[in-house]
């Protein structure tokens, strides 16, 4: 089997373009990242058909010198697998900006809270096995030890605090995530009407 050195570089060269812009935080980004990779991988798929052959008829065509089909088969479902996600990241990218006027992907609460519990325990275990450490004491050890044991206490307060602000949300899935009917729109400029006259 032959295979076009050119388009085997072309393909990777895509598929590492592709795979550097999925890793960034921009939907927009991500989206064309997907986009270029999935082109990419449709380039690789078709390369290792090798060189071309005859059309695979049924009669009067040796095999030898036939083409497979069915990397044009997977190439042609992965065009459609990719159309769909291209889609679906485009909604989503949409969505994101309606909403925060950004399309940047944020990081997760619980995630960010999970690390930082891990982070203030472990400092919060140095600091115990640094006091025990010492045996003779004094007042102003002490001090420090309780006053870096509030601070650190304070952090996971304040970012408790972070993701209870975080959590508030009214409940209506529609609202929350979806976004609201156009006819509260109208309903909330009435009632800002009725208000102000």
């Amino acid at each position: 089997m032959t295979m076009s050195l050119s388009l085997l570089a072309t393909a990777v060269v895509l598929c590492a373009v592709g795979g550097i812009l999925m890793l960034s935080r921009p939907l927009t980004r991500i989206l064309l990242g997907a986009v270029i990779a999935g082109n990419g991988i449709n380039l690789l798929v078709l390369s290792s058909t090798g060189s071309a052959g005859a059309a695979p008829l049924l009669y009067g065509v040796p095999l030898r010198r036939i083409t497979d089909p069915l990397p044009q088969a997977i190439a042609l479902t992965a065009i459609v697998i990719t159309l769909a996600t291209t889609a679906f990241l485009l909604a989503m990218a949409y969505r994101s900006y309606q909403l925060t006027g950004t399309d940047e992907v944020h990081d997760d609460l619980e995630d960010r809270r999970i690390f930082l519990r891990a982070e203030v325990l472990g400092e919060r275990a140095e600091l115990r096995e640094e006091y025990r450490a010492e045996p003779g004491r004094s007042r102003k050890d002490r001090a420090r030890y309780r006053q870096e044991h509030r601070r650190l206490r304070a952090r996971l307060r304040a970012d408790r605090a972070l993701q209870a602000r975080g959590r508030d949300a009214g409940g209506d899935l529609w609202h929350d995530v979806l976004g609201a009917d156009p006819e509260d729109y109208v309903n909330d400029k009435d009632d800002d009407r009725g208000a102000a006259g």
